[in-house]
């Protein structure tokens, strides 16, 4: 009974961390997003068949957090791109394993962009496939494969998934 209840609070703890990550991207441009890593971190987004034959081509790529903060850096000041918004919506995380500190976690996702004029789509949809770094103070993310379910992702891919 005390190990699904510790499962339970873990949960509750990773859905929580991905509100904070959904939440510095789709209400504060990025301000924050960095802050969901660790230090020592991965991020990617790829498509599903880059995934599945094992190819680390990604549309985004960093491994580290400097290069994060360099992503949301370079959109506030360098990049130029059409003003929108993203809104994402999570399902439920399904945690895979854990290994000391470490969980694995698979979440479904959805994000639709809103362009300034209003107009509102869906922009992508897949999979997070996340290893978190968990002490009893905090949790963050050591590496997330943001796994897009189709091959054709939009250029207007500015801020991360």
């Amino acid at each position: 009974m005390r190990q699904v209840a510790a499962c339970e609070i873990l949960r509750e703890r990773i859905v929580h961390a991905q509100a904070v990550y959904a939440r510095s991207l789709d209400d504060n441009g990025g301000e924050g997003w960095a802050d969901c890593f660790a230090e020592d971190c991965f991020y990617i987004v790829t498509t599903a068949e880059n995934h599945q034959n094992g190819m680390m081509a990604g549309l985004m790529y960093a491994d580290s957090k400097g290069m994060l903060k360099d992503r949301i850096a370079a959109l506030k000041e360098a990049n130029i791109y059409e003003r929108h918004s993203y809104r994402h919506v999570m399902g439920q995380p399904l945690i895979a394993r854990r290994d000391g500190d470490l969980v694995y976690a698979e979440t479904p996702f959805m994000v639709a962009r809103v362009m300034r004029t209003g107009e509102t789509s869906l922009f992508a949809t897949g999979r997070y496939l996340d290893c978190y770094v968990v002490t009893q103070d905090s949790i963050l993310l050591q590496e997330r494969k943001v796994v897009c379910d189709s091959s054709r992702i939009d250029t207007l891919l500015a801020l991360p998934l």
